[in-house]
């Protein structure tokens, strides 16, 4: 097996071959080894070369760092039809984020990959043009000369100098009362309304370092990092699954109930407990089911519910049903179109409580409670884009939410959100990460 570096020799060996000075897509791939020194996101992180994505999988069995994008697509759809052109291709993954409105993405076919299924390892090399592939290699021979060698992920000293909520505490009470009495008068049955903590720091904040804290404590999450630029980027540990496809059998879950967790195990079971017996929270998450399963219902074969679980993580505990299903074709354009945005970060009916967030809330989400994944002609997978932050230089965006149902309180909202927030802020107002 070979290490990275010698993998990349190894590809640029490969670019000596002729290409055809034709239009063409061509996957290079080299097997490379994996030790306890191995880690994507810092070899992915230590590059100057833009868009950065890092993505991996809840249970670790998948990661993927994607460097340098040879073809963008503004929607999954455009992507999904590249990819349909490519069907000899079955290995091609494109990644990236669909924003909160699904309409939107930034998704790419990268230049290189680093992909781990499992123990195995490749990094993949895409060659394509409209014109000449010949051309083509000769730009990705450039592109490999780029390269740095990975380093260490940087740890920081952060000193946070300003904190801003929107809305205010104040103003998120207003919020609520709203929202309760909309739902009160059956204009809509549930809407989930989320507020925004901005930390301004003295000096600049690596969302690699960020990402990577994230990681260490944040268990049994999908973790993501889109780096845009040098000075922007958006990241998150979201424990909830959008969809997951595999040729035609979708898995999707509705993760819709909140508690807070504890660290004596006696009191985090009991709270569990009480999480699976409480009637709002109950409430809360089969309207997320059965939203799902209307959705569903004209595209797909018999539709399993199953039993609802506690899913506990590091600051919360959360009610979970997962959801199973046959789709009719593979067809992942259809699977974001039907579940983003969920009624587990929008509301019910969708589109009335889309409106309530558009009209009443108070900043743009953008690719907050969006998606983040990869689809491929044989599999898809994104998780919803929760628990998440956008940086900018030496500003943090954190973003969380509530579900708001009929007997919603506006402070224990307030409470269930600064709970949520916790997980990423806890490691910002930390003296290191």
């Amino acid at each position: 097996m070979n290490s990275v570096v010698v993998a990349l020799q190894q590809l640029q060996l490969a670019l000596n071959a002729e290409f055809a000075d034709a239009p063409g897509l061509e996957q290079l791939s080299v097997a490379i080894s994996l030790s306890d020194a191995s880690d994507a996101l810092a070899w992915l992180t230590s590059q100057r070369l833009y868009p950065q994505f890092y993505w991996q999988q809840r249970n670790g069995d998948d990661e993927i760092a994607a460097l340098g994008a040879l073809r963008n697509f503004e929607t999954l759809d455009a992507a999904s039809a590249f990819l349909n052109d490519y069907a000899d291709q079955p290995t091609l993954r494109i990644t990236g984020v669909n924003a909160f409105s699904p309409t939107t993405s930034c998704l790419f076919l990268p230049r290189l990959e680093w992909r781990r299924i499992g123990g195995s390892a490749y990094l993949y090399l895409h060659l394509y043009s409209e014109t000449s592939l010949q051309d083509d290699a000769r730009e990705a021979r450039h592109f490999l000369e780029q390269l740095l060698p990975a380093k260490l992920l940087p740890s920081q000293r952060l000193n946070c100098v300003g904190e801003q909520h929107i809305p205010t505490q104040p103003e998120w009470h207003q919020l609520i009362e709203r929202a309760t009495t909309a739902i009160e008068q059956h204009e809509l049955d549930k809407v989930v309304l989320a507020r925004v903590t901005d930390l301004q720091f003295t000096s600049a904040v690596s969302a690699a370092g960020f990402m990577a804290a994230s990681r260490r404590v944040n268990l049994n999450c999908y973790h993501f990092l889109m780096v845009f630029d040098a000075s922007h980027a958006f990241l998150g540990s979201s424990p909830e699954r959008l969809w997951r496809r595999i040729d035609c059998a979708l898995r999707t879950e509705a993760l819709a109930g909140t508690v807070s967790n504890h660290p004596d195990e006696h009191r985090a079971w009991s709270l569990g407990q009480w999480l699976l017996k409480d009637d709002k929270n109950q409430r809360e998450n089969m309207l997320v089911v059965e939203d799902i399963c209307q959705r569903l219902q004209k595209s797909v074969g018999a539709i399993d519910v199953l039993p609802p679980q506690i899913v506990r993580l590091r600051k919360v505990q959360h009610l979970r049903r997962c959801i199973w299903t046959e789709l009719a074709k593979p067809d992942d354009a259809q699977c974001l179109a039907l579940l983003q945005p969920t009624a587990a970060v929008a509301g019910l009916p969708r589109d009335v409580a889309h409106q309530f967030i558009t009209q009443y809330e108070p900043f743009e989400r953008e690719w907050y409670a969006g998606s983040a994944g990869y689809i491929s002609q044989r599999q898809a997978e994104f998780c919803v884009a929760l628990r998440s932050a956008k940086v900018t230089n030496n500003m943090v965006r954190l973003y969380a939410g509530a579900g708001i149902v009929a007997g919603s309180d506006a402070a224990e909202e307030w409470q269930e959100i600064e709970n949520k927030a916790a997980g990423l802020r806890t490691l910002l107002t930390k003296t290191t990460f």
